[in-house]
């Protein structure tokens, strides 16, 4: 640099300077804050980079009072308050119920004979079939799908299931292994 030049420095690398430089001397107390907000190590690293963000926007204001890590309390409790309201948060965590065992996977052979059993069903049985069984749908759902009513859905899957037990059975293929 040449002496007696001045060197000019933006406003807002200063701002970001200033807030780098917050953010390494404060990041462990913000997490640990967080954390005791939440109790969870994941959700509080979340929770303080929301903070960050926010605090980053409101720095030239809230640097000038001095209040940074007040507000970014303030930040965390309320953001970790908005994230517990929004519904998908409410839903169970883990998998009750639905982390079974994987049912046994049909040879090859029974494979072909099930696909060549539901080829040979009418196509709304067939229908009927793939969408309660194999989607897992509720009458209602594939009653909706098929649009027809749920008695329709009903007597089709039960004129279908009738059809594959008489066709499987007779190639000696057990019922019990479901589709």
């Amino acid at each position: 640099m040449t002496p007696g030049r001045k060197v000019f420095v933006s406003r807002h690398q200063t701002r970001a300077d200033e807030f780098v430089e917050y953010v390494n001397a404060r990041r462990g107390y913000l997490r640990r804050a967080a954390y005791l907000v939440c109790g969870d190590w994941h959700l509080a690293e979340d929770l303080v980079q929301t903070a960050l963000v926010k605090l980053y926007a409101a720095w030239p204001r809230i640097h000038t009072d001095g209040a940074e890590d007040a507000y970014a309390r303030r930040i965390i409790v309320r953001a970790y308050l908005d994230e517990k309201r929004r519904p998908w948060r409410r839903e169970k965590v883990g998998l009750d119920g639905f982390d079974e065992a994987a049912p046994e996977a049909l040879s090859l052979e029974d494979n072909d004979a099930l696909l060549t059993a539901l080829k040979a069903l009418p196509q709304r049985q067939r229908a009927t079939i793939v969408l309660r069984y194999w989607f897992e749908l509720s009458v209602e759902e594939t009653a909706s799908d098929l649009n027809c009513s749920t008695g329709t859905v009903k007597s089709q899957t039960a004129r279908a299931i009738a059809s594959l037990r008489t066709t499987l059975s007779a190639d000696d293929m057990t019922m019990e292994r479901r589709p």
